[in-house]
């Protein structure tokens, strides 16, 4: 199938036609004959650049820039920046607007600076896609477009000289080495000239010229991409700034230097604008299953100075208020059944602790041996067989709705693994093995499959739609190994060409492949419309991993004829998570705080916040009013400094009168609109919070007091009398009455998301929880004294107790859930029995 582009999306041309207005009334006058080739004329105005971006961001509501170049900054050419949401089309933005710069000022040379190989891969795929799409659009305009390749110099000169549009994309890498470093060529030796990058050195196939030089010579114009990874160190701001470019755009959906600002969609607008899909999230919470023998690799490494590494281990503990996790450090010899009073930790003695970075473990004496994060017992595989399972069912509930709709979209989900070697791996004589992963979807899918639910699915073969993207290595030809990778490495080249070249053929429905199983490569610079369900199967790790993993399927679906579908019933990303709906949301959304930066933060309230506000039916407030006011809301106490709302602000109380300057007066329900926009839906208490309590002297001096107080004041002994027989009974009874000890449970909720300006929430929960059985898989531990540690009475009145309950069924089901549960019914048994047997004797004289 062939993906169509739609040219008359509003807000992509109101992008495009923000930027071309930065650039209105230059002149294009000048001489492009250069000595290496034909470059970029413009001659660029620093006063009307300014008045110009001023224009543009008034009228798009973005705050305006003070100056066209930052004090101080070390770039001499002009930079503009266009943020937009992932998934909203920003390629295709910077790419049309190329073509635009093209036809209206006569620019042909362009260069798109990327971080990655992964994006790069990803910009000659929107490059190929597009590239009958803008020929439609632009008359048949000749163009080219390249990788830059040291390995192909040719592309350099063609860059330089050719008279039409030049589309080159490089990676920052590539250029960045030796760039600006040395002061003069002719002073280095054959060896030292021999170790610069080729970029950088003179080329006898170029008549002795460095390809860099033919590039400084036109004066591209640069599109930088992600330009928070691209020149975010001194050594590539001054690579940036060694190819001489005529001026710089820069797109991202997270910019940490926010230069000239020219367009802003935010995640919330985009969101409002139901231009990406909407998100819900399906939680996987458990209990800790404290029936089995547990081990997290917490920390491993070096402390400090030391010279001998450690770690740490959380394990389990049984105390008399039952069993909790604990945090041993680890060092040679340590013996984990010193630090708890379980028998499942005898042999668990530190062999060896290895912390070489990326290959650190610890061995025990028993041969187990534990990674990072890695655990051992507990329920950390019948979590990840949940969000496997609730994945498929997504998956399959997601195609029954689409083909009750008569709807021809295509469902993919994408999981991301911790290790390849989970999936899939290669045995010792080279054959591809299945790893747990596979099987435990192989197993889920068969069986949701041939479920009524899903009878009127059509069927397919388990071991044909699913299949996943890693680096391999390969001898003699043959793949002998696959492997966990960063995403950035060389090695990674080639998985990112075959999922690049894959994106259109993963829409087509005969293609068999819907599931896809990924270590890193998926990480950034590639998405698919059609992703609807993704998973994680690991612990979230870098604080944008939430936001990275969701843009992966946040572009609105496609259905088989290459048409976007914007319906947003059918436009729903559901996230998999391995913790709650309020952990995800408060993460996400901290991430999301740190992406985009500049101290922006949900719920607080920017200075232009009003600046989009009616006045008539042609004029808005505007950003010097908006100032104004914001001034005076934070002067009568609605706003603190930063700009958040205060306990004064209360729109809801009937008696609320927002006080504002007369001016404003006129457009106080609009105000109180948009600062309610700001407003979280439920604010949480903190239940900690201490009251403080007056000593009231009177209650002394009360006659009754002084009398209850003559009674209890006096000194006394006491004595306990109790019937055993009397204490079997009654903790009998109480067993038999007991809450139900239940099994070990999995819950999953499935909660709709909704993201506004207050923040990232819940907006109603899709299904009911449901609850799913974790089954104990260790020896049963000794009940009679777990419980007599814990009540400290002798065995035969505990033998007699459990006897008489009844109810060792559960035991076998939960057996730590049981002890813990009749320890408290045995110890409030003997507590009342106490309480009645005690006896006060007074004593004589006191």
């Amino acid at each position: 199938m062939k993906l169509k582009f739609n040219p008359n999306l509003d807000y992509q041309r109101d992008a495009i036609e923000s930027t071309l207005s930065v650039f209105e009334g230059l002149s294009t006058s000048g001489e492009p004959y250069r000595k290496l080739g034909i470059a970029n004329t413009l001659t660029l105005d620093p006063d009307k650049l300014l008045d110009n971006l001023h224009r543009v961001q008034e009228q798009n509501f973005i705050e305006k820039s003070p100056h066209l170049f930052e004090p101080g900054d070390d770039y001499p050419f002009p930079n503009f920046s266009v943020e937009m949401e992932t998934g909203t089309g920003k390629t295709y933005v910077y790419l049309r607007s190329i073509f635009e710069l093209h036809k209206r000022l006569g620019l042909r040379k362009f260069i798109i600076v990327v971080p990655s190989v992964a994006i790069r891969e990803g910009v000659l795929s929107s490059l190929a896609m597009m590239k009958e799409h803008f020929r439609s659009l632009y008359n048949n305009a000749p163009f080219d477009h390249y990788v830059y390749s040291a390995k192909d110099l040719s592309k350099v000169r063609q860059f330089a000289t050719a008279n039409t549009l030049q589309i080159m994309v490089i990676n920052i890498q590539a250029f960045q080495r030796d760039a600006g470093d040395v002061d003069s060529y002719d002073s280095l030796t054959p060896d030292e000239i021999k170790k610069l990058s080729v970029i950088h050195r003179e080329q006898d196939r170029m008549s002795g010229v460095k390809p860099i030089e033919f590039i400084q010579d036109v004066h591209p114009v640069l599109i930088i991409d992600e330009p928070q990874s691209v020149d975010n160190t001194p050594k590539a701001r001054r690579a940036v700034n060694h190819l001489k470019p005529l001026f710089a755009l820069r797109y991202s959906a997270t910019h940490r230097n926010p230069y000239n600002v020219v367009y802003q969609l935010g995640p919330v607008k985009a969101y409002d604008m139901k231009l990406v899909k909407q998100i819900s999230v399906a939680s996987i919470q458990s209990q800790s299953n404290v029936n089995q023998t547990y081990l997290k690799l917490s920390k491993i490494g070096y402390n400090g100075k030391a010279k001998t590494p450690s770690a740490s281990v959380v394990i389990f503990e049984d105390t008399p208020n039952g069993t909790r996790e604990k945090t041993v450090k680890l060092k040679q010899g340590t013996d984990l059944s010193d630090h708890t009073n379980r028998s499942g930790y005898q042999g668990y003695v530190v062999d060896e602790i290895y912390a070489e970075p990326g290959a650190e473990y610890v061995r025990f004496a028993n041969n187990v041996i534990l990674e990072p994060e890695q655990e051992k017992g507990g329920i950390h595989d019948d979590v990840l067989k949940a969000q496997i399972r609730q994945t498929v069912e997504e998956h399959f509930k997601k195609e029954r709705n689409l083909q009750k709709q008569g709807l021809d979209v295509k469902v993919l989900s994408l999981f991301f693994i911790d290790k390849v070697a989970n999936y899939r791996y290669y045995d010792e004589h080279g054959h591809v093995q299945k790893g747990k992963l596979a099987r435990w979807f192989e197993e889920a899918y068969s069986e949701l499959a041939a479920s009524s639910l899903f009878s009127d699915l059509p069927k397919r073969n388990v071991e044909q739609v699913h299949n996943g993207y890693f680096a391999e290595v390969k001898k003699r030809g043959k793949v002998v190994e696959l492997k966990d990778t960063s995403g950035t490495t060389a090695s990674d080249a080639e998985v990112y060409e075959l999922i690049m070249k894959d994106k259109e053929r993963l829409l087509d429905e005969s293609e068999p492949l819907r599931f896809i199983f990924s270590h890193s490569a998926l990480k950034e610079g590639w998405d698919n419309p059609n992703v609807f369900q993704i998973c994680t199967l690991r612990e979230f790790g870098s604080e944008k991993e939430r936001r990275q993993t969701l843009g992966r399927g946040l572009r609105l679906s496609i259905d088989a004829n290459g048409d976007r579908v914007f319906d947003p019933q059918v436009n729903r990303l559901t996230v998999v998570a391995s913790e709650s709906f309020e952990d995800y949301a408060r993460n996400l959304q901290t991430e999301m705080e740190k992406d985009i930066g500049g101290g922006f933060k949900f719920g607080r309230v920017p200075v232009i916040a009003f600046a989009p506000l009616a006045i008539n039916d042609t004029q808005t407030l505007g950003q010097e009013k908006s100032r104004h006011l914001w001034q005076a809301l934070k002067a009568e106490g609605y706003l603190d400094a930063k700009g958040d709302l205060t306990a004064r602000f209360q729109p809801d109380d009937m008696y609320f009168q927002l006080q504002v300057p007369p001016e404003y007066q006129p457009l106080e329900n609009e105000i109180i609109d948009r600062l309610c926009s700001f407003m979280f839906a439920g604010r949480v208490q903190d239940a900690r919070k201490r009251a403080a309590v007056t000593y009231n002297k009177r209650v002394e001096l009360n006659p009754d007091f002084k009398a209850l107080w003559d009674k209890i004041s006096q000194k006394t002994r006491y004595s306990i009398r109790f019937d055993t027989q009397q204490l079997i009974d009654l903790a009998s009874h109480k067993l038999q009455n007991m809450p139900v000890v239940k099994p070990v449970t999995l819950t999953i909720d499935h909660t709709q998301a909704k993201l506004t300006d207050a923040g990232f929430g819940s907006d109603r929960q899709i299904s009911t929880t449901k609850e799913r059985y974790v089954s104990s898989h260790e020896v049963l531990p000794d009940l009679i004294g777990a419980l007599q540690e814990r009540t400290h009475l002798t065995r035969g009145t505990l033998l007699t107790i459990i006897r008489g309950c009844r109810r060792l069924g559960e035991f076998k089901a939960n057996p730590q859930g049981f002890i813990t549960d009749a320890a408290r019914q045995i110890q409030k048994a003997l507590d009342e029995l106490l309480v009645d047997g005690i006896r006060y004797e007074k004593l004589a004289g006191e």
